[in-house]
């Protein structure tokens, strides 16, 4: 049993191994089992089990549990060396440790995003983008937290050429222990809204604690790409002198969002040529033959002034999220053209910004998430789309805390404000905002299989209960936006509709 290694000893055993694993289900042989503690479990229980699935080497932390490992393997003749059972002080911290000794033996550009809203697909959109020319490793998901962004570093390899690290938080000081280990040479924030306020205690700390991303890109004099059409980021941006950045958004690109229609309903953008604006420095006519003409080049070799941009997102919040995307493909130095096509090959997976049209109905799905600003955006976005026959399917925004009946009256308000055909809400926290806005008392809305209805408004505990009633509703016609939080589950009613 090896006690207590240094990171150096540690690291020189993980690369003698094929790689890192936290679930005995997921057991690469001749792996190195980390043996992580969750709520309702305690990996130190597995190690055994970890062994005879073919792991090569097991972090505990409890010498106990590590001496019956011991044991149970002699028991049932399975060889162990003197250094296979590795114990430490925490394994978690142990493997951090690990990933961020991995990640400075590597001098690549490490990209690493936050924000409240559009990380994953921010991420997603940046890594596709950035595939175009590059061996890129990103978080896989959403695994984007204390344990996700170690494993994600553990990912990069002597082949990789850059890495795109998205990070989350609940809780303030927890983006400064995540950039601590990832050491990122590029940061960016998509946006703060209002999210997670029980551990933030307030917006402003959400934005303290997102801001801790600036906070070391400033102290370690790194660059930081910043939406300069967001109040918030510039502002935060601002408070950091020194700190470099590199500008984007939609008005800062001259970008425009063309409105969807019944036929198109997804995001589509038209965008400056960049090829004409690198060569003219702006779209004067005259200026671009001029310095065209200087530079050996025509018009005509740059293409059209302005290209056009076909997502399969819906949402024009999603516009800034591709406009992120389109910034660091052009810092480096990937194709206009490859760039736009990376983009449009994208489509959004894990209910997030999806449109499926089932033939009874079309489903407009942003059910992986919610908070009172991404709801906002939302419906906003739902009211501008042609398409016919509305209804909302809303479920509780959680933890806002001390906000929350509040924020969920003013997301019902907005609600209705569409003039929905139907508007189904889940959970007790839309049962408390339904008593103040439809005028429902504590006792006018009960739970049961049978839900509580109010105008347009049908109340529901649960995702089951909804689905229970929507499957003997048969449902045909309708277009539904579909957003809640994930806690609420209401991926539960997709195949009722």
């Amino acid at each position: 049993m090896l006690l207590n290694p240094s990171v150096n000893r540690l690291y020189d055993i993980y690369i003698q191994t094929s790689g890192v694993c936290t679930d005995t289900r997921k057991i690469t042989p001749g792996g190195m089992f980390f043996a992580l503690k969750g709520e309702n479990f305690d990996g130190n229980d597995f190690a055994a089990q970890a062994f005879m699935q073919g792991a090569r080497k097991v972090v505990m932390d409890n010498e106990e549990k590590a001496g019956k490992c011991a044991g149970t393997l002699r028991e049932i003749s399975k060889e162990t060396g003197s250094d296979d059972i590795i114990l430490v002080p925490d394994v978690l911290g142990a493997l951090q440790e690990l990933a961020s000794f991995h990640r400075r033996q590597f001098h690549i550009p490490v990209i690493a995003l936050t924000g409240t809203n559009g990380k994953t697909t921010t991420k997603e959109l940046i890594t596709a983008v950035l595939s175009r020319k590059f061996r890129v490793v990103s978080t896989a998901g959403n695994l984007n937290n204390h344990i996700g962004v170690p494993l994600t570093l553990l990912g990069i390899r002597q082949d990789t050429h850059i890495a795109v690290v998205e990070m989350g938080a609940s809780a303030p000081g927890e983006i400064k222990r995540l950039v601590e280990i990832v050491s990122p040479t590029f940061g960016l924030i998509t946006n703060v809204g209002k999210a997670h306020l029980l551990g933030f205690g307030s917006f402003e700390g959400v934005i303290k604690t997102k801001g801790e991303l600036y906070d070391y890109l400033q102290k370690h004099k790194k660059i930081a790409f910043v939406n300069t059409d967001n109040p918030y980021l510039v502002e935060m941006a601002e408070k950091r002198s020194g700190m470099s950045i590199v500008p984007y958004g939609v008005k800062n690109d001259g970008a425009r969002i063309v409105p969807a229609t019944k036929e198109n309903p997804f995001l589509k953008l038209v965008i400056p040529n960049p090829c004409l604006l690198s060569v003219c420095g702006n779209m004067d006519n005259s200026m671009c033959e001029c310095l065209a003409r200087e530079q050996g080049m025509t018009r005509e070799n740059c293409g059209p002034e302005y290209l056009e941009i076909d997502t399969r997102l819906i949402g024009n919040y999603n516009a800034d999220n591709v406009m992120a995307a389109l910034c660091v493909g052009s810092y480096f130095s990937v194709l206009a053209t490859d760039a736009i096509a990376a983009i449009e090959g994208y489509v959004p997976s894990n209910s997030r910004s999806q449109m499926n049209r089932t033939g009874r109905n079309t489903l407009i799905i942003d059910a992986y998430n919610a908070n009172p600003t991404s709801m906002q955006a939302a419906l906003e976005n739902f009211r501008g789309l042609e398409l016919n026959n509305k209804c909302l399917i809303l479920g509780d925004m959680l933890e806002l805390g001390t906000d929350s009946l509040l924020e969920h009256e003013r997301i019902l308000t907005l609600a209705l404000s569409l003039s929905p055909e139907t508007v189904y809400l889940v959970g007790e926290e839309f049962r408390r905002a339904c008593a103040s806005v439809v005028g429902e008392t504590g006792d006018g809305i009960k739970t049961g299989s049978a839900p509580a209805q109010k105008g347009p408004v049908r109340w529901f505990p649960d995702s089951g209960a909804l689905h229970d009633f929507l499957s003997q509703a048969h449902v045909q016609g309708k277009t539904f936006l579909i957003k809640g939080s994930r806690g609420m589950r209401l991926e539960k009613v997709l195949d009722t509709l």
